[in-house]
Parts: C-alpha cells; sequence; structure tokens
C-alpha cells in the first residue's frame, strides 16, 4: 500500500485510493527542512497576530511541527483525535476527486515541498501549503464541517469538458514553475495558455463556480469584519508573501456572499479583493445557498441538459428515486420539461445509491432510455398508482398495453414485471416485444431485448459521478505528466551536506559540527546562498559567537548586492532570531 491506513482511511472508495502516492519522508532533503522551517517560524510570528485563532491553536491539535516537515503517519494518529485523516498525493489532482476525499473527511496533501527559489510562493499545491495552510484549521470543529459539506456538495458539481482542459493547463503550470531550469519563455506561453482559456470558458459549469467559491474561502477567505479581517484560508497561510500583502488597503474586503461564486480568479496573479465572512457559520449559510442553484437540488430539464454538455460520467434521479447512471446523450423536452432522457454506453439503475439487482452496465452496455412525466389524459401518476390502480389501467404483469406519455412518447409491449421500492411504489417496469416511439421516430424495437422502463413524473436531481459508486470502474485516472524531481549534480549535493551537519548541530544529533567552519566554506562554495547563514546566524547567537555573528551578518549584505531579491528574506530572517533571543532575555 501506498499509504499506512486507519479506520478513517478505510472508508475511502477504492477510485480515490488511485491518487495516494507514499509520502517517502526520507527523500526531503535538509535544505527541504530549512525551507519549512523558515516558512513556519516567520507564519507563526506574523500570523499568531493576524490569523483566526483556531490557527496557531491547530497547529498543536494537528501536529504540525514549526522544525520539522509533518509526517504524514504521525498527522494521522493525531488528526483521527478530530476525526480526520491525511494522504500524500502527487500535485493537483482533478477538483472533483480533491472534493470527495473532503467529503470522507480527509485531508489531501501534496507531499513535495516548493523549491528554496520559490519560498514565498508556489502556484503547485505542496506540504507548506496543504499542511500548514489546510491542518490547522480543520481544528475549528465548525470549520471542519464546512469542508466537510464542501467536499460532499462539490463533488457532485457537473463539470464541462474545458473545466478539465484548464485543470490539466494549470497543474501543468506548477510543475514545470517548481522544476529548476525551465526556461521563462515555457513559463510565460503556460501562463499564456491558462489565460486563454479561462477567457474562453463560455457559460461556467456548477464545478467552476463552486470551485470560485472554495478559492475564496478554503484557500483566500478572511474572516472577522471588514475593518479588521483575519486570515483563515490555506493560500495566505502559507504564503509568507501573501500574508503580509493580504491584509493591506490596495486589497479590497469585499463581504462573502454568493455573488463570489461569479468572481474567478487567476491563480498566476495577487487577486485584487477578498472576501470576508463574519464566522465561519455564515460560510456553510453560503453553500446551502448555492446548492440550491444546484442541479442537484433543482434536477429538471437544465439538469439533464447540464450532463448532457458534460459528456462524463452522471446520475439523474426520478421522483420514485430510481437513479439512472452512465454518459447522457440526448433529452427529449415538451412545454420546458424533459420527457425522454437516453444515454449512451455502459449505463446502471440504483435506488438509494444502491445498484438494483440484475441492471449493472453488463445488463445496459449500450446505453438506456426511458420516458419521464404522466400518462396522457390521466391526472394520477403511474408511481402514485397502488396495486388496484395499476389493474384498473392494465399496467399488470402479462397484460399486452400501449402507454401514451404526456408530450407524445410511446410505450407498447407487454408488460413482464414491475420493481417496487421500500415505500411499495412502482419504480420500474419491464416489458418484452416492446416498441418505443415519439411522433413516429423510434427511440425502441422489439429485437434489442426486454425493455426497461423507469418511472417517475420528474427529474428531481441530477449530478456529476455514478449513484453506485461499485457499478463503473473509476481507476481510469491517469497524469499525464508527474511532478518533476531535482537532479541533483554534485553541487547541490554538497550544499544539503551543509545543510545537514548544521541541522545535526542544532538538534543535537552531532555536536563536533564547527559553524565557523561550515560557514566558510559556504562563503566559498555557495556564496548566493542565503538560508543556511541565517541558520548558523541563529547557533552563533544561541552560542553567543558574536565574532561569527558579524561575519554572517557582513556576508548577507554582500548576497544581498548581488541578489536584491532576496534581501527582505535575509532581513526577516535575522529578525526573526534577534526576537526569539530578546523574548527570551
Amino acid at each position: 500500500m501506498a499509504y499506512e491506513s486507519n479506520p478513517i482511511l478505510d472508508k475511502l472508495p477504492t477510485h480515490l485510493k488511485q491518487f495516494i502516492k507514499p509520502q517517502d519522508y526520507e527523500q526531503y532533503s535538509a535544505i527541504d527542512q530549512a525551507v519549512w522551517r523558515y516558512v513556519m517560524r516567520k507564519n507563526v510570528d506574523y500570523l499568531s497576530k493576524v490569523a483566526h485563532s483556531s490557527y496557531v491553536n491547530g497547529l498543536d491539535l494537528t501536529g504540525i511541527s514549526i522544525d520539522d516537515i509533518p509526517n504524514m503517519y504521525g498527522m494521522n494518529r493525531i488528526l483521527k483525535e478530530i476525526g480526520w485523516a491525511a494522504v500524500a498525493v502527487d500535485g493537483f489532482i482533478p477538483p472533483s476527486a480533491f472534493m470527495e476525499f473532503q467529503a470522507y473527511n480527509v485531508l489531501v496533501i501534496a507531499s513535495d515541498i516548493r523549491q528554496l527559489e520559490n519560498i514565498e510562493y508556489t502556484p503547485a499545491p505542496d506540504i507548506i501549503h496543504e499542511g500548514a495552510g489546510h491542518a490547522p484549521i480543520i481544528a475549528n470543529p465548525e470549520y471542519a464541517e464546512y469542508l466537510r459539506r464542501f467536499g460532499e456538495i462539490g463533488c457532485k458539481a457537473i463539470s464541462s469538458a474545458k473545466d478539465y482542459e484548464l485543470y490539466e493547463a494549470v497543474r501543468h503550470l506548477s510543475i514545470i514553475k517548481e522544476a529548476p531550469g525551465t526556461p521563462e519563455e515555457e513559463i510565460n506561453a503556460a501562463e499564456k495558455q491558462i489565460e486563454y482559456l479561462q477567457e474562453n470558458m463560455g457559460k461556467p459549469s456548477e464545478m467552476a463556480l463552486i470551485r470560485n467559491l472554495h478559492w475564496w474561502t478554503v484557500e483566500y477567505g478572511l474572516i472577522g469584519t471588514l475593518e479588521n479581517p483575519q486570515i483563515y484560508g490555506a493560500g495566505l497561510l502559507s504564503s509568507i508573501g501573501e500574508s503580509e500583502w493580504c491584509l493591506k488597503d490596495d486589497v479590497s474586503k469585499l463581504p462573502y456572499t454568493i455573488e463570489a461564486t461569479k468572481i474567478p480568479f487567476d491563480i498566476t496573479k495577487p487577486q485584487p479583493q477578498l472576501f470576508v465572512t463574519p464566522n465561519f457559520a455564515h460560510l456553510s449559510q453560503v453553500l446551502e445557498d448555492f446548492a440550491n442553484t444546484m442541479a442537484l437540488r433543482t434536477g429538471g430539464l437544465s439538469g439533464a441538459q447540464k450532463l448532457i454538455e458534460s459528456k462524463a460520467l452522471g446520475s439523474v434521479e426520478l421522483s420514485t428515486g430510481i437513479q439512472i447512471s452512465g454518459q447522457f446523450h440526448s433529452v427529449i423536452e415538451h412545454k420546458g420539461e424533459p420527457i425522454y432522457i437516453r444515454t449512451v454506453g455502459p449505463t446502471a439503475l440504483a435506488y438509494r445509491e444502491k445498484e438494483l439487482v440484475g441492471h449493472s452496465t453488463l445488463q445496459h452496455p449500450e446505453g438506456f432510455g426511458s420516458p419521464i412525466g404522466k400518462l396522457k389524459g390521466i391526472n394520477l401518476a403511474i408511481e402514485d398508482m397502488g396495486p388496484r390502480d395499476l389493474r384498473a389501467y392494465n399496467i399488470f404483469e402479462g397484460e399486452k398495453i400501449s402507454l401514451e406519455f404526456e408530450g407524445g412518447v410511446k410505450v407498447e409491449g407487454t408488460i413482464v414485471t414491475g420493481t417496487r421500492n421500500l415505500q411499495g411504489k412502482i419504480i420500474l417496469i419491464t416489458f418484452r416485444d416492446c416498441t418505443v416511439t415519439h411522433d413516429g421516430t423510434l427511440l425502441f424495437l422489439p429485437n434489442w431485448g426486454l425493455y426497461h422502463m423507469a418511472v417517475g413524473q420528474k427529474i428531481v436531481s441530477a449530478y456529476n459521478g455514478p449513484a453506485d459508486l461499485k457499478s463503473f470502474d473509476l481507476i481510469t485516472h491517469e497524469l499525464t505528466e508527474t511532478t518533476i524531481k531535482v537532479k541533483k549534480d554534485a553541487k547541490r549535493l554538497q550544499l544539503e551536506d551543509y545543510y545537514q551537519r548544521i541541522r545535526d548541530l542544532r538538534t543535537g544529533k552531532n555536536t563536533t559540527v564547527s559553524m565557523s567552519k561550515v560557514f566558510d566554506e559556504v562563503q566559498e562554495e555557495h556564496p548566493l546562498d542565503w538560508l543556511l547563514p541565517v541558520e548558523i546566524y541563529e547557533l552563533a547567537k544561541k552560542k553567543e559567537n558574536g565574532k561569527l555573528q558579524k561575519e554572517i551578518l557582513k556576508h548577507l549584505e554582500n548576497v544581498k548586492l548581488e541578489n536584491p531579491s532576496v534581501g527582505r528574506l535575509i532581513d526577516d530572517g535575522i529578525q526573526l532570531v534577534d526576537n526569539s533571543f530578546s523574548k527570551v532575555k
């Protein structure tokens, strides 16, 4: 297995497990550990003043260490106390899968860590973003329930083909941006491709709209008042650059409402506005308001049309509770209502998310079609007919019958049997020698075999994915590209060794390491590296080695002159060290 299971992960459906990968903790270098430590020390110092109180409390409750990259196994042992778990994945995974994990109380954590060059921000999901951003806030019960409910509703949102194209483009950009040595023109081309797709998405799908809600809350959310908001979004909590930027006056602060669904985001740029929720309970209210607009709850003709346009596996539920799952191909309408719906390819029938016996994809390999609505001239719908009513209208075993529905669909054949639900309502009628037509157009012929007619006056729900997860082989996801691992040359391995020596000295694993010697060698061999000198400065401060402190500060001033872009990072690192020692005194 790619992970160590527990009672929460045991409940994951098989198709989600295909995304899980081993964390492989030993692959984290001492440089990676130093990056984590720098970001966490800076974040906790700053965020303790501006983040929601759940953040700092959550670091302890979820087992997130400031000094060490979290081990997934250790996190799971602690997360289970609040009813959650975590798994490692390879970068971005499809949005519906990401949300479905949340529905099972599982945090998806991209186990890679950003490169030192991208220490302030990376578009790629990494363990800093997921572990230091998402995990601590779920210790708040109200927010944790929002996250779970968001996943439950979000994974049912219907996507478009363009949504998946955009997902692939964003994943590609996140991979190449984190890969050292990627040519700038290649990154620019990937960013332009995303811009093009975002500008040509057409009418946004349900998934696009709910992804906007996810972005403006889970990733980039603020909480409190417009005048004095606090941070709770993981994207802000995990970015030492954006956590400061987001609270500045030139970033508009808007009240969080369902209108946020209409505001798209650009993952490649800072956002011009952010949304502020007064409390976590308000997030759930907006989510429910949006869910009320989804085909999941509205069904009808528009729900069927959304599924057809998605060209993906989806389900409709009729008013009797019978569920049809497959790729929906067409719908016949009459007066704004669906009167016949058809799938192509493997289709399964279910009731209450459990496949009906004898109605798997093996029985319906080439599709399924059924009328919807009431019989013409009869006020009583078939689903509302009791046994006596059915007998009166000759809807009875062995009877040859012609049923004409409102809108012109005709079903003519001999009834074989009927299937009822737990309430006794008939949900499926099976015919032999059956012909189905609509205004003279043939929809089903007798030589096609038995005809199974789903019973229902209307479509009450339409949503992404199958009703019964076991009805389809969902283990089909293939990554078009995987995250690029850094190819380590001798110079890189040497630098990692220097970082490891200082880490061993700080943790007490090797107390014989000479700080001065390591610093001298780093100056000589890696003159532009700035993070290791900051780490050595901290140890020199601890050991009250004033001479070495002055040498490091002088060296870092030269680094800032050579590479001004790291100047603020250096200053912040030194300030963190100085402040920590002044607090001790």
